[in-house]
């Protein structure tokens, strides 16, 4: 079933909160960029469901037509790409879709997908969202009149933050020498680095990147990352 556009007054996109009457399906793993994506839809009058993988999302997509998806390029179970191409070639499709991803390489992927635009990771804040959003929908879905672009940033959950850090050290210490999911886990965590502005952890992240394609030893890159997620970690009880 659709999510309707209500034609209530209360659903009327705003000046103020230009996505009322909007649904956003963001497909995305990491709990504190799928924050960061939550408080700019309700900043902007849209509602947000949320889906961490492709499974999840297809499931979701059987029951609900959102009017906009949010599609991450890494996911667990597949690249984010797959769910773009099927939105795209459904009937009839999703009103916009749209990429991210904090790999600086993935939007050309995403638009060879079909995707109709992307979110690169940090994303650059609420002006730019509402903008790749708005541009994209039909006339008779946008506010009335003069519009201020609103220039805020969101500051994403830190307790977010810490569930990802956490969910990536479990899985390394639990697969260290599995070279597929280190590939996942440094891809998970490339993205929170971005998103973080954390160029510690991105650069240990990429080192394990790279020693994971060549013959050097991974279990020793893949050690001194876990080393720096542990001090993440601990720093983040604290807080």
């Amino acid at each position: 079933m659709n999510d309707p556009l209500p034609l209530s007054p209360l659903f009327t996109p705003t000046a103020q909160r230009p996505l009322l009457g909007q649904t956003v399906l963001v497909v995305e793993d990491s709990r504190f960029a799928s924050d960061a994506l939550r408080m700019m839809c309700v900043r902007s009058g849209a509602r947000i469901r949320r889906a961490d993988n492709l499974a999840a999302a297809r499931r979701h997509l059987k029951t609900y037509t959102p009017n906009v998806v949010i599609v991450d390029l890494g996911l667990p179970d597949g690249s984010g790409t797959e769910l773009i191409e099927e939105l795209i070639q459904a009937s009839p499709r999703v009103e916009v879709v749209l990429a991210t991803s904090g790999d600086e390489f993935s939007e050309d992927a995403a638009m060879a997908a079909g995707a109709d635009g992307f979110l690169a990771k940090p994303l650059a804040g609420l002006a730019k969202f509402q903008s790749e959003i708005l541009s994209r929908l039909p006339e008779d879905r946008l506010p009335k009149g003069p519009r201020a672009l609103p220039d805020e940033a969101m500051d994403a959950d830190p307790v977010a933050l810490r569930d990802d850090l956490l969910h990536a050290s479990d899985t390394l210490a639990t697969h260290p020498e599995n070279g597929a999911l280190v590939g996942y886990v440094t891809q998970f965590l490339s993205s929170i680095a971005h998103s973080a502005r954390d160029e510690a952890l991105l650069e240990a992240v990429q080192s394990v990147s790279a020693v994971r394609h060549s013959s050097a030893d991974l279990a020793k890159d893949v050690g001194l990352l876990t080393e720096l997620l542990d001090a993440r970690l601990k720093v983040a009880a604290v807080i």
